[in-house]
């Protein structure tokens, strides 16, 4: 048999693109590697040297001093004092907005006897905040300089420099003088190392009375935490009259109203009911607090001043705007929505959460007048005493949400909770009244005023201010 011839071998021929491939990838990666090199250095260095141009004094409260290191912070803050585009729910100031008692007058009511039902307007910028608090209509003559707590730099100086009792216990108008510094990078910064600090002493009590402490937040934390010291809520100490967090009991709104069923403080009486009422204050932080965004580990600064970057330069936009304004730069960072659809989302749960604050104003507001009516047919204080209490915090529920800003949206969920519990237990009130009504041999209807406007409003409160209370009961 014939064996079979071999093949000759194959020589392996290269391929002669390969070559060529490789050598571009090869140059591409280190083109991309070396600009990353370069990337994190210029970042490395910018963060690690600290070289002032110009010396910022331990005491420096004018921002433009600060603005001579930080250019592209300070210019982002000037831009507060411009007006930004309105939203369906805040934004510009100007319009029907701007005036909340205009647009929402059972507030008139609600707020009947305080200075909320005097002037409710919608805040400007932090470059007016000197300007806004002395124009107010709500401070008046014998107004305290604790007023001044939150709207200037100068006045934690002050309050080094005074003491805080004696600070308090100066009037408004005598520290107008003194007071010329709209709220700017003192407020929040470090003059020396620019890390995150309270400037005011009541924040860092507020976290030391529930067993916190400013120095074990994250940086992260803090970012939300320094906005909390004018962004919470707070009360003027009875007896003292020192801005006092009610955080003794934690954030919540049940924890808050622990604090002050622990006292018999009253911001103010309510001249329909004779409701001891406590006011609140924008608890932005604390209704913050129970969100998802919260607990995702997203800071306030992260939506309302937001990193940019120009070059190798990334900085915070200090113009503390609504994220809406900028929502490629704000809520597009991390959900990936058309602006129009972030829009939509935004105003769907917000349009949610308005129609239940609105269904609890309307139901606080007969609460209210349903207790007068029992005053007139002569039910006692003391049979009152328990309806009363439930109005008080009926409405501070209601308004815990009410007065935070972003109608609902900073935490949707817990926003329309704390708005249903409201509406629920001013609905015990008008059935606790209808009862004592009934007690005292009435049982017709309670002939509630007209305040559908801001003018009716204000007439029928006027009334009740004075000796002329009207009559509520339809006694036919």
């Amino acid at each position: 048999m014939t064996e079979p011839t071999a093949s000759p071998p194959q020589s392996c021929q290269p391929i002669p693109w390969i070559g060529y491939a490789f050598f571009v990838i090869v140059l591409i990666g280190t083109f991309v590697l070396g600009m990353l090199a370069v990337s994190v250095a210029e970042r490395r260095a910018q963060h690690v040297t600290r070289n002032f141009v110009h010396e910022i004094g331990p005491a420096e409260m004018d921002a433009s001093v600060w603005g001579r290191n930080f250019p592209r912070q300070y210019e982002s803050w000037r831009a507060t004092q411009l007006e930004t585009p309105a939203t369906k729910y805040g934004g510009g100031r100007h319009g029907p907005l701007g005036d909340y008692l205009r647009l929402f007058p059972d507030y008139v009511v609600l707020f009947a006897g305080y200075g909320f039902s005097v002037q409710y307007r919608q805040a400007r910028g932090h470059w007016y905040s000197v300007e806004d608090v002395t124009n107010t209509l709500r401070i008046s003559e014998n107004s305290s300089a604790a007023c001044w707590y939150c709207k200037s730099p100068d006045a934690p100086r002050l309050i080094r420099e005074m003491g805080l009792e004696a600070f308090k216990a100066t009037n408004f108008h005598d520290l107008k003088d003194q007071i010329t510094h709209s709220i700017s990078c003192y407020d929040c910064h470090d003059p020396t190392t620019l890390e995150l600090r309270p400037a005011r002493p009541s924040i860092q009590a507020g976290f030391r009375s529930h067993g916190n402490d400013w120095n074990n937040l994250t940086h992260q934390e803090k970012r939300s935490a320094a906005c909390a010291q004018c962004h919470s809520t707070y009360y003027f100490a009875e007896g003292t009259g020192i801005v006092t967090f009610p955080w003794s009991q934690g954030l919540s709104i049940e924890n808050i109203e622990a604090h002050f069923r622990a006292n018999s403080y009253a911001d103010w009486v309510h001249p329909i009911s004779g409701v001891p009422m406590v006011k609140v204050r924008h608890a932005d932080y604390e209704l913050y607090t129970t969100s998802l965004h919260y607990a995702r580990n997203v800071s306030c600064a992260d939506c309302h001043a937001p990193y940019k970057t120009e070059g190798a330069t990334k900085f915070s936009d200090h113009r503390f705007r609504t994220p809406l304004s900028d929502i490629s730069g704000t809520c597009a960072v991390c959900h990936r929505w058309s602006e129009a659809d972030t829009r939509r989302q935004v105003e769907l749960i917000q349009d949610r959460v308005r129609e239940v604050r609105d269904r609890g104003a309307e139901m606080l507001v007969r609460a209210h007048f349903d207790i007068a009516a029992c005053m007139e047919v002569g039910a006692t204080d003391e049979e009152l005493t328990a309806v009363r209490e439930e109005l008080r915090y009926a409405q501070m529920h209601w308004n815990f949400v009410a007065t935070s800003n972003g109608m609902g949206f900073h935490a949707p969920q817990e926003s329309v909770r704390i708005l249903a519990t409201a509406l629920d237990r001013a609905a015990q009130v008008r059935i606790a009244s209808a009862q004592i009504l009934a007690r005292h041999g009435h049982t017709g209807e309670v002939l509630y005023p007209d305040v559908s406007s801001l003018t009716r409003a204000r007439a029928v409160v006027t009334q009740f201010l004075s000796d002329e209370r009207p009559s509520l009961l339809n006694r036919d």
